[in-house]
């Protein structure tokens, strides 16, 4: 009966992937959208006040927006992810460390999304990806994707 089980829950992998994508790239989107679509010069006053420069508010707000849609779209997904889990990191490092692990503001929501970036970064984004397609694998049924 177990072996059933494992073998049915298998068989649910690229199904897993895909809604760890959906989750990281949905919330991703909706840090990044305001940045790059009506609040970049807000968000490089803030990062330069953090004492990063500059151009770090480019790149964390790109890697957020464009990163979740690519993650999400399942394409380049581990460049994204590793793009996702850097941006993540900074944010830990420099705003959300001081506050705690599990305080308000405090570094456990940035956490949790850096681990599924971290996971998707070594399983890939699954068969049912544009990765998938574009290396051949054609979709759900085809290769594991990038």
């Amino acid at each position: 009966m177990g072996g059933n089980i494992v073998r049915y829950l298998d068989r649910l992998q690229p199904l897993a992937l895909l809604v760890l994508r959906v989750v990281l790239g949905v919330v991703m989107i909706g840090h990044g959208y305001p940045k790059v679509f009506g609040g970049l010069s807000h968000h490089v006053q803030m990062v330069s006040g953090l004492g990063l420069p500059g151009w770090w508010a480019y790149l964390s707000a790109a890697a957020e927006f464009f990163g979740g849609i690519a993650v999400i779209a399942g394409l380049f997904t581990r460049a994204a992810s590793l793009a996702i889990m850097i941006d993540l990191a900074v944010a830990i490092w420099k705003v959300h460390w001081k506050n705690g692990l599990l305080s308000n503001g405090g570094y456990q929501f940035p956490l949790a999304l850096e681990s599924i970036a971290f996971a998707l970064i070594f399983f890939g984004a699954g068969p049912i990806a544009l990765d998938s397609i574009r290396r051949g694998g054609g979709g759900a049924s085809g290769s594991k994707g990038e």
